[in-house]
């Protein structure tokens, strides 16, 4: 609970952060993690209903106090076979150990009404509804159904209501209502409320992508609908093993996949990832061009030092500091791809902490780094190659408006729009889920004359 105590203080700008596994069991990991991706993920649903059942806004408690309302209000509501006194009592005595046992009162009075405004059945309630519908007396959970409230506890504006129910930043619900209606803003919203299925991306795999005899029992493979992909379920140690043995299948969404996708006709014989992150899109442009060389950089120190990792081995991989990448491709490139920092709108469900500072300020500033980096891959590319503009947002400004915005600032021609909405979700099978994502080609030409595939926009 101290890293939601220390996220009251930073909240709504959120950090991903690594949780102390230290003395602690398997099991007991495991549910502290499940309660830490609860609390953040659904913490303004959880606020929401701790503010009515404590007669005030929970942001103007301590640090300490919120948290311990938070992580006890994520078992009550959110986490099934937690009993309800053990979900308070945990939470009460790690008030009491931390603040005192003043704040620990309060925890355990609130809890107690929050653990209350269930629908139970011993009230000849019904306790579940197959399917959320964005109602005042409903919450979504993460299989689909909804869980039924007393009364018409959340907010009456439809739009409000459903970034309270899903814990999406209103503005972003908002923005979503605007341009796609309030349906599809609210499915959007919901697709995130649960964790997203492990996928692998196993379009270039030199062999049968199949677990050796020690892990078949723990983990398990199904054929996702995008072809290529697979979701894998099992323990994360033994998933990880495996990918450590492979170095042809990797996790990989297949929204995010698409983009390199789109331009696996090209034959560039120098490519730039300028933004490689931990590098799952190198290792998907070196397996795309088999015969390119490639140079991969990142202006994040730690992201940097993950990537040297990742393609050590890899001989047609250079991965270069990002000061130097000019010296070596200046004028050269003939692919420049461009992951760039994002709002991450289009990936909330893994993402976690995205959903809650997503806002005005923070897209402008986004789009001035976007601007910048689209700047700089002009001047990498040679006279007659593309950039591959891509992101994991669905908001125009990130996307449609900033691929535009270079196209007249560069004179240079956009082709292979592409925009994916998230798709599948709570309660859908794994096997049809995708994130968000949008992907676009810019060049002094429109790519197709050099390549020969129609354009797609979804």
């Amino acid at each position: 609970m101290s890293a939601l105590a220390q996220h009251c203080l930073d909240f709504p700008d959120l950090s991903a952060v690594t949780l102390d596994e230290a003395g602690l069991s398997d099991r007991d990991a495991a549910f502290m993690h499940a309660v830490y991706d609860a609390a953040v993920r659904r913490w303004s649903t959880l606020e929401w209903i701790v503010s009515r059942a404590g007669g005030r806004e929970s942001s103007q408690l301590d640090p300490v106090t919120r948290a311990g309302l938070l992580a006890g209000s994520a078992q009550l509501l959110l986490l099934d076979r937690v009993p309800d006194h053990a979900a308070i009592d945990r939470s009460v005595e790690w008030v009491k150990q931390t603040k005192g046992r003043g704040a620990s009162g309060l925890v355990n009075a609130v809890l107690r009404k929050v653990a209350a405004s269930r629908a139970r059945p011993d009230d000849g309630m019904r306790v579940f509804r197959d399917r959320w519908s964005n109602r005042r007396d409903e919450i979504p959970l993460g299989d689909g159904r909804a869980l039924i409230l007393k009364g018409d506890i959340l907010p009456q504006d439809n739009a409000r209501r459903a970034a309270v129910a899903t814990s999406v930043s209103q503005w972003l619900v908002e923005r979503w209502s605007d341009r796609l209606g309030l349906e599809e803003a609210g499915r959007i919203a919901w697709h995130s409320i649960g964790p997203a299925p492990v996928i692998l991306n196993a379009a270039h795999a030199a062999g049968p992508v199949e677990f050796p005899v020690a892990a078949r029992g723990s983990l398990v493979l199904r054929k996702h609908d995008r072809p290529g992909h697979l979701c894998v379920e099992g323990p994360r140690a033994a998933l990880v093993g495996y990918l450590e043995s492979r170095s042809d299948v990797w996790v990989q969404d297949p929204s995010s996949s698409e983009a390199v996708e789109s331009v696996s006709d090209l034959s560039p014989s120098l490519v730039v990832d300028l933004c490689a992150g931990q590098g799952t899109k190198t290792r998907q442009l070196a397996a795309a061009f088999p015969r390119s060389r490639i140079v991969a950089t990142d202006v994040d120190a730690r992201r940097l030092a993950t990537l040297r990792k990742v393609t050590a081995g890899m001989e047609r991989v250079q991965t270069a500091d990002s000061c130097d990448v000019e010296a070596v491709a200046r004028g050269r490139a003939d692919l420049v791809l461009l992951d760039v920092p994002c709002s991450n709108s289009g990936v909330l469900a893994r993402r976690i902490e995205a959903r809650h500072r997503a806002g005005p300020e923070q897209l402008a500033r986004l789009t001035q780094i976007q601007e910048a980096i689209l700047d700089r891959a002009v001047s990498l590319c040679s006279p007659g190659g593309f950039i591959l503009y891509s992101t994991c947002s669905i908001e125009e400004e990130e996307n449609q408006a900033a691929v535009r915005s270079a196209a007249q600032r560069h004179s240079l021609v956009a082709s292979r729009v592409r925009r994916t909405l998230p798709g599948g979700g709570p309660g859908a099978a794994e096997t049809a889920y995708r994130d968000g994502s949008f992907s676009a080609v810019l060049g002094r030409t429109a790519v197709e004359q050099a390549g020969g595939v129609h354009s797609a926009s979804r």
